[in-house]
């Protein structure tokens, strides 16, 4: 009866030592987002690649998406249309923030606060941070990764949660995917490769270099150590302020907003505060005559398309389309040839498929370029939400 009771006695305390290393084993949220919240706040540098796809018009677009970051507040976003091999990038250095366009020899430059006022679902430090605000986060498991449900927190209103998967091992995120109000999955992120610690070129993040070497299927990352890549980042900036007008922002900034509202209005004039390089387009007579109208697949309720309109916007041909009723704007489309440079008042609106750039303040302008074809959207009453909407209605559709 002892031996039972000893047995018995035995076998319970082994069940617990086991339970308890078997609890000491097992993470569950709040320690896995203490450790987040430690791995964020010391991070370093990481480069990431990966695959995103949106599900936000009439047929889902795939999306190359490469992304270098360095501490503090150095960033490089490449964007590439997987189908049309076009690359469009996101710079933030010294200078300030660049959205590139190189294959069509346009830039623009403004001071802003980006990203850091902006979450982007391929940045890791904006989806660490939804996880660490969202208090009544959802915690789950599976072999390899940690799974959480959290508030999604991006300029598109529309999107509510998002599915966030992190390796067990070291944290480095492996999927995302971010839903409606309805639970649609709109926006999904495969990451096909995550490195933290990367060493960069110190060149990665220079306007001059990314312009001219876009068509690189990486830039170099290995090389100088940090210290050296930001010192190096600094001085190759000189070549930025001039190329991009530097001496005459102000008055380009100025005539951005202006020229804005000229060309919503049918008036020829140069957009944008753009310095143009007219041989640039020599030749190009034929693309401007097969410029085909791109009518957006999304058209707010309340609203109906007023008019198309032929106009002029400096030497290039361009159309603009107006619509009408609850809310009111134009849509003005052109195919740029010049080389341009535009040195922008504004903010950048993620569109997702690339980001835009906002200017004006009663009237707003949203520009963007998609495919070859730079568009801009006026509006003194549109949403920014709606705003988004119809930038992403874009997507896809051919000239007519």
């Amino acid at each position: 009866m002892r031996r039972f009771k000893w047995a018995v006695a035995l076998t319970l305390c082994l069940s617990l030592v086991l339970s308890g290393c078997g609890l000491l084993g097992k993470k569950d949220a709040g320690s896995v987002v203490r450790e987040l919240d430690s791995i964020v706040n010391k991070l370093d540098s990481y480069h990431a690649e990966g695959t995103m796809t949106l599900n936000t018009g009439t047929e889902p677009q795939e999306y190359s998406v490469e992304v270098c970051y360095m501490a503090e507040s150095y960033y490089r976003i490449a964007l590439t249309n997987a189908k049309k091999d076009i690359t469009q990038i996101v710079l933030r250095n010294d200078d300030g923030v660049f959205v590139l366009t190189p294959h069509l020899n346009k830039s623009f430059r403004f001071q802003s606060d980006w990203p850091e006022n902006q979450g982007q679902v391929y940045l890791y430090q904006s989806l660490v941070q939804s996880i660490l605000m969202d208090n009544e986060r959802q915690f789950t498991t599976d072999d390899k990764s940690y799974v959480f449900d959290v508030a999604a927190n991006y300029q598109n209103g529309s999107l509510a949660r998002q599915k966030v998967w992190l390796d067990k091992k070291n944290y480095a995120p492996q999927h995302v995917e971010v839903s409606d109000t309805n639970n649609n999955v709109m926006v999904v992120v495969k990451f096909e490769k995550f490195e933290f610690g990367t060493k960069f070129e110190k060149d990665q993040f220079d306007m001059q270099r990314n312009m001219t070497g876009w068509d690189m299927k990486t830039l170099p990352t290995l090389g100088h150590d940090h210290e050296g890549d930001k010192a190096g980042a600094a001085d190759t900036q000189g070549t930025d302020k001039a190329a991009n007008g530097q001496a005459t922002g102000d008055k380009a900034a100025s005539g951005a907003q202006g020229s804005d509202s000229k060309a919503s209005s049918g008036q020829a004039g140069s957009a944008n505060g753009k310095t143009t390089d007219k041989s640039a387009a020599a030749g190009n007579t034929n693309k401007q005559q097969s410029f085909g109208i791109i009518e957006p697949n999304y058209i707010p309720s309340g609203v109906k398309k007023q008019d198309t309109t032929e106009l002029k916007l400096g030497e290039e041909k361009a159309v603009m389309l107006r619509y009408s009723g609850k809310y009111n704007y134009s849509l003005i489309e052109s195919r740029p040839q010049e080389k341009t440079v535009s040195i922008l008042p504004g903010d950048i609106l993620d569109l997702g498929f690339t980001l835009g750039v906002v200017t004006g303040d009663d009237k707003k302008t949203l520009t963007w370029t998609y495919d070859g074809v730079e568009f801009r959207l006026s509006t003194g009453d549109l949403p920014v939400t709606e705003m988004i909407k119809v930038a992403q209605a874009v997507q896809g559709e051919m000239g007519k």
